[in-house]
């Protein structure tokens, strides 16, 4: 095939790939495969610029325009964005903003996965909610828009606004559709955002409404026309407003700075409550949008950051299931070996019961799977279109699979749990946690190690990992054990004795009680005895710890096995208190305190230890309760915030200042 004919091929594919994703909402194949071959064709028409063609896919901005909706022109194009896939291109953005204009900092923002919207009011009223479309006539959605109620219908503005922004549907929002949609046997939707473009474009507003969309805006059009200079002061406007913006942006002045971000954002993506595809860079200054100007099909002063595309299919050839220290249930894909984003992945947690069937996952499903996080991997969805009758529905056991106790699910949590405290997996686990590095560290004692010894009979209980000692010679006999391995294992067993209450508070594995957790309880009664003699009252009024946490520290204590455990434990001589914390009286003690905006002297978690050390309580919201708002330089929505409210503020010179003082 000479290049020609590859370039129509290539064309020809990506337009039914793009019908499918943008008119159907059924994309037929994972984003890493649109994304090979959408690069593999710009790169074909980059270097044969005499095969280029106006209407290639590359030359367009969004799919076709369907005929159910009136059709409405807008006044001003909207736009696609350039895609960045890694540093050197933000750096390449970087290079071309900078040389037009020099001095620039940059808003970064989410990459929601939704559908593109733009939302007009006249005289504070809300009057139209168009689509994108082809960027220059989109579909009339206003009774559909209406529906969703995070969109305010008043604002408090005479005379035309324009915001543009993104209609999405939540993950919670998204399960609950497809479940309902699979009880009424209804094909499902492959995830939220055709979910959202399919719920956008019902002609009922009724199904619109019963689909719980929500959405975010962010852009002002013509800012500048109304008195605004930058872009986050345009978000900030927008908020005060009451348009719903995303809070989690961040203003850089550079590059380094947006990449630190987009790291940031990277780890907790797949731990918002919406689905996002990347990240969004504008230059900041919108003076400076004049002076670049865009081109064709994209703007010169913004570029999308797209995450890693790591979807990859897969064939689902088992689930068995693993029991927890607390005895939850998880369930786990057995899969046929691929290599996700450099590294061979063969299992994938599925959480629980409920996961399995909203996602209507089988056995011997080609699925596809990618990693949360770039860390975790995960089963995405099944490929419908490729089941050929031998997947097999999973139905879940009532039995653990590893003593064979009945398994019991409670009403308020999704989990399957083993109830029996003997469990062996139960145990070894329990075992597991109680010597990891965030408990009491016995670095020597790893997961291996811990299941050799279980295998072995010394460890069936956590006392036994203090009795170790007292079996030398057997140890010294197995494979893998000398003197001096023997040694270092019991002397990193008599060091963790010395580990302050919190260390062992955590490791004791009371659920509901992270390592944050066990600190504050540890700080606040300083000893064991007193959090056992603690009542839910007691514990309830401590800062950070809730109702259902302090029902489970007060049903823990009241087990005879725990109380028994604990006495064993003190009696090897494990510490069971904490130093009392020493807090400088300071201007600060006592006082609701937020940091913001870009700090030149220290870290944002370094300016916290220190505010807290000096009795401080450090918050990541203000509010009327806050005292005190600390900013550094390019401070945005919340030092707005504080000043309309009247908090006190003070810039970081100031706060280093009386930090001396103190």
């Amino acid at each position: 095939m000479d290049v020609q004919q590859r370039i129509l091929a290539l064309r020809k594919q990506l337009d039914t790939y793009a019908y499918e994703y943008y008119v159907l909402d059924q994309p037929s194949v994972p984003d890493a495969e649109y994304d090979q071959a959408y690069q593999e064709l710009l790169k074909l028409e980059d270097t044969y610029p005499q095969y280029r063609d106006p209407n290639s896919i590359t030359q367009r901005v969004g799919g076709v325009v369907l005929d159910a909706f009136t059709k409405v022109t807008h006044k001003q194009q909207m736009l696609s964005l350039s895609n960045a896939f890694n540093l050197e291109d933000l750096q390449a953005f970087d290079e071309r903003v900078r040389s037009i204009v020099p001095k620039v900092s940059y808003v970064v923002e989410l990459k929601m996965d939704g559908l593109a919207i733009s939302l007009h009011y006249h005289d504070g009223r809300f009057v139209q909610a168009v689509t994108r479309g082809d960027g220059f006539v989109g579909e009339d959605v206003t009774n559909n828009v209406r529906t969703i109620a995070s969109i305010p219908m008043h604002i408090e503005r005479m005379g035309d606004v324009e915001v543009r922004g993104e209609v999405f549907m939540p993950k919670k929002s998204f399960a609950e559709l497809n479940a309902q949609r699979e009880k009424n046997g209804e094909d499902v939707f492959a995830n939220p955002r055709n979910a959202a473009a399919g719920s956008i474009r019902q002609l009922d507003s009724k199904i619109a409404a019963s689909r719980k969309l929500d959405a975010f805006l962010y852009y002002y059009e013509d800012a500048l026309g109304a008195g605004i200079q930058t872009h986050e002061e345009a978000l900030e406007t927008m908020e005060q407003l009451h348009i719903k913006v995303n809070p989690l942006r961040r203003v850089c002045n550079s590059m380094d700075e947006v990449w630190s971000f987009i790291q940031e954002m990277s780890e907790q993506r797949n731990d918002l409550p919406y689905e996002i595809d990347g990240m969004v860079i504008k230059v900041n200054e919108l003076t400076a949008w004049e002076q670049l100007g865009t081109t064709v099909k994209a703007p010169r002063y913004a570029i999308a950051y797209k995450f890693p595309a790591e979807e990859v299919v897969t064939k689902l050839l088992d689930i068995v299931l693993t029991v927890g220290r607390t005895g939850r249930i998880t369930p786990n894909a057995v899969l046929a070996p691929v290599r996700v984003a450099g590294t061979s992945v063969s299992a994938a947690q599925l959480h629980n019961e409920d996961m399995i069937k909203e996602k209507d996952i089988r056995i011997q499903d080609d699925v596809v799977v990618r990693k949360a996080g770039d860390i975790i991997p995960e089963v995405v969805r099944p490929l419908l279109d490729r089941r050929n009758g031998t997947q097999a529905r999973y139905v879940f056991p009532k039995e653990c699979p590893v003593c064979g106790s009945a398994l019991v699910r409670l009403s308020d949590e999704a989990a399957h749990y083993c109830i029996n405290q003997d469990c062996p997996a139960r145990v070894v686990e329990s075992i597991i946690h109680f010597a990891s590095r965030d408990a009491m560290d016995i670095d020597t004692l790893g997961d291996k190690k811990v299941e050799f010894f279980h295998k072995e009979g010394l460890l069936n209980t956590i006392e036994d990992i203090y009795h170790l000692k007292d079996h030398k010679e057997t140890i010294l006999q197995m494979e893998g054990f000398k003197e001096r391995s023997y040694q270092k294992l019991i002397d990193a067993i008599e060091a963790s004795k010395q580990n302050p209450l919190e260390d062992l508070v955590y490791g004791l594995g009371i659920r509901q009680v992270g390592k944050k957790a066990a600190k504050v309880l540890a700080k606040h009664f300083l000893t064991m005895e007193k959090l056992m003699a603690a009542s839910e009252e007691e514990l309830v009024a401590i800062k950070d710890i809730g109702d259902i946490t302090a029902q489970s520290i007060v049903a823990f204590f009241r087990e005879p096995k725990n109380v028994e455990l604990i006495d064993h434990l003190r009696g090897f001589g494990l510490r069971m208190d904490s130093e009392e914390e020493i807090i400088q009286e300071s201007m600060f003690t006592g006082k609701t305190v937020v940091l913001t905006g870009s700090l030149q002297q220290m870290t944002r978690n370094e300016a916290k230890e220190l505010l807290e050390s000096l009795g401080a309580n450090v918050s990541g919201s203000v509010s009327k309760k806050t005292d005190l708002v600390i900013y550094g330089e390019a401070a945005g929505s919340k030092l707005t915030k504080a000043q309309s409210l009247g908090v006190a503020t003070m810039d970081e010179a100031t706060f280093l200042q009386e930090v001396k003082t103190s």
